[in-house]
């Protein structure tokens, strides 16, 4: 992708305004292939854990769309409701009053665009924009038409393991053996996609760090990365400023690190899985981890950066 970068003016009586430098339209085949894909969050929510309100308002989220992809993001995924421990469900004509002009918005800008949602709606509405993934946090609580959905249109879609709700959720993280439980239920959701008629090649799996998930489980979960790809499927690591980080990195008096002061880590993790080959890291500041991708990837194949000036 061309290296840019998003800048604010003020107009006569406009006020601020984000100057969109055109990029070459990019598609889901126009992804690299020979890396780690690096997708950023973009939250146009209230609530969310780590920015909630800041892109609420439709022209904020654009502009900061248009950052993470010329900062190097490969994917943008766009949600409109937050999904943390806790949050207030809102219905599918609020998501989609918030996320579609955004989603449209990014598209147009040459954008490969996910969409977060649990809402078949959502989803239906967001696919007659452009070519977009569809990324449905809700687990084995998925709405029942979302396979249908995914089969009768072709699109690719990221579903992630997730027991319970946003509020229920926290109480739901028992497991015997939280890898082979979590790879045991993330097949049987794999299965009722694909019995609705989806094909493997649409699906990407999420092993759902942080959803039902507590502390060390998801140190478990990631340590089991290879035994989540052996289901034969893309994997998507989404840890970026998630509770554990903060747990790991809280001082002596318990003080957990903001969720931005978290970013480092989650360019470590980021580092980390890349070196096991995953599809794509989900990251809310994405220089960090891009970086972190192409140097695990240089670790992997040195001989793809022989040659490179100064290499």
């Amino acid at each position: 992708m061309d290296s840019m970068a998003a800048s604010t003016g003020t107009g006569p009586n406009t006020g601020p305004m984000t100057v969109i430098r055109k990029i070459r339209r990019r598609t889901l085949a126009d992804l690299p292939t020979d890396r780690t894909l690096v997708m950023g969050v973009l939250n146009v929510t209230d609530d969310s854990f780590s920015d909630g309100g800041a892109y609420l308002d439709v022209d904020a989220a654009i502009e900061q769309g248009l950052r993470l992809l010329y900062s190097g993001a490969d994917i943008i995924d766009v949600g409109g409701e937050s999904t943390r421990p806790g949050a207030q469900a809102i219905d599918a004509v609020t998501e989609q009053n918030r996320i579609l002009p955004v989603i449209e918005a990014l598209v147009k800008a040459g954008a490969v665009v996910s969409v977060d949602t649990m809402h078949v709606a959502t989803a239906e509405a967001a696919l007659k924009l452009g070519e977009v993934i569809i990324n449905d946090v809700s687990g084995l609580n998925h709405e029942p038409e979302m396979p249908e959905l995914i089969a009768r249109t072709g699109a690719p879609c990221i579903i992630m393991h997730n027991r319970g709700d946003a509020q229920t959720m926290d109480s739901l993280a028992e497991y015997e053996d939280v890898v082979e439980d979590v790879v045991r239920e993330l097949t049987e959701l794999k299965e009722a996609f694909l019995a609705a008629g989806v094909k493997p090649e649409q699906l990407i799996l999420d092993p759902g760090l942080g959803f039902a998930k507590a502390g060390a489980q998801n140190w478990r979960l990631l340590r089991g990365l290879d035994r989540l790809q052996s289901l034969g499927l893309p994997v998507l690591v989404a840890a970026s400023r998630k509770r554990f980080l903060g747990t790991l990195l809280a001082s002596e008096s318990g003080a957990q690190p903001t969720p931005a002061d978290r970013d480092h880590a989650t360019a470590a993790v980021t580092a980390l899985a890349a070196l096991h080959r995953v599809w794509g890291v989900r990251v809310h500041t994405v220089e960090p981890s891009l970086h972190a991708v192409k140097a695990a990837q240089a670790w992997l194949e040195p001989e793809a950066v022989t040659g490179r000036a100064g290499a």
